[in-house]
């Protein structure tokens, strides 16, 4: 049975004396206690939670990587997910780009007056889900209620703390000439799954959001191939060709990919071309870009694909000496151009 399909039968919505989030919900009496004691704090319930303090106190060993990130996603629900598990993702995931185990997650709402319970619940599930399969915690939080038109439905805030894997070395410094360019997975499902949403855009397979955390994989090829591995970085907003302009400015050197190469799914690349949408801008929320020293490529890669977060990941191409601080695409055609920043917003609150 699907995981999140479980969860869901395992926590049924309790039952509230409200239908719908109102003002007095965020006032911090007595309604806010009634939402908090009516399932809330049992849903995500732990040792650092269950204290209901203002915050939490905890001793950790090591290095430590602190991120957060907040989500306005519109709309809250879509094919593959909904704004709550990209809320844990997105900061799991930035944790793990630092070469962290994410540890511990702070959670804090900002909820629009009369946004319906059952679809508040609902966001509460999937966070519980996304935090069990990142095996983090959610140790202290906040919820604050706008009026009707002053939001829209839900925004959430994560921050997170992690502890920094002893055979992490992950800065832009460390990228040489020579190295791999790799990417997880197939590029621009996430971006496209929302975009198609928001146009009524239907294909004859479904495009669903890559949404998903990747410390598992991450911390487990770090683990192995330590200093090789030069950089890691998510391509959220932005997507793919933002992430490598940001690393060629910073290191002055040459990003060479080949458009061959870059894995997409061909319903994904055909709603880009009706979009007037191009993947390599198009927003992800369950990949990573890695710089790999070029002899432990191969293998890195093939232990990649093993991994169900990474069964298409692919070299894409490498970082040459010259062009320094650009990005240049070989086209399918031969050509070549150069790949720059996005300018303006492709997708607003695509994450």
């Amino acid at each position: 049975m699907d995981e999140k399909i479980t969860v869901q039968m395992s926590c049924p919505m309790p039952k509230f004396d409200f239908d719908v989030i109102t003002l007095g919900h965020g006032s911090g009496g007595l309604l806010t206690h009634r939402l908090l004691q009516s399932g809330v704090f049992n849903l995500f319930s732990n040792d650092l939670l269950d204290q209901q303090h203002d915050g939490a106190s905890f001793e950790l060993n090591g290095k430590i990587a602190f991120s957060t990130d907040s989500y306005v996603i519109s709309p809250i629900f879509f094919p593959g997910g909904n704004i709550g598990d990209v809320a844990v993702n997105g900061t799991v995931n930035d944790l793990a780009m630092c070469g962290a185990e994410a540890k511990y997650l702070s959670l804090g709402f900002i909820v629009e007056e009369g946004f319906a319970m059952n679809e508040f619940w609902k966001v509460l599930v999937s966070i519980k889900t996304a935090a069990e399969k990142a095996n983090v915690k959610i140790v202290t939080g906040d919820t604050k209620v706008v009026e009707k038109g002053k939001g829209d439905k839900l925004f959430i805030n994560t921050s997170g703390i992690g502890i920094v894997h002893t055979n992490a070395f992950i800065h832009h410094r460390n990228i040489e000439a020579g190295d791999a360019i790799i990417i997880s997975g197939n590029i621009a499902a996430h971006g496209i799954a929302i975009m198609s949403l928001r146009e009524g855009l239907t294909f004859e397979t479904s495009i669903q959001s890559d949404t998903t955390n990747l410390n598992h994989t991450v911390l487990a090829l770090v683990s192995k191939y330590g200093k090789d591995i030069r950089f890691l970085r998510d391509p959220t907003r932005g997507g793919l060709a933002s992430v490598l302009n940001e690393v060629a400015e910073l290191t002055q050197l040459g990003f060479h990919i080949d458009q061959k190469l870059i894995p997409v799914q061909e319903q994904v690349e055909s709603a880009c071309e009706m979009l007037g949408l191009d993947p390599l801008y198009v927003a992800n929320e369950g990949l990573f870009v890695a710089i790999v020293k070029k002899e432990s490529a191969g293998a890195f890669l093939n232990d990649l694909q093993k991994d169900c977060n990474g069964i298409h990941a692919a070299i894409i191409g490498e970082v040459l000496a010259d062009n320094g601080g650009k990005v240049i695409l070989k086209s399918r055609i031969g050509g070549r151009r150069v790949v720059n920043y996005l300018t303006g917003e492709q997708l607003p609150r695509i994450c």
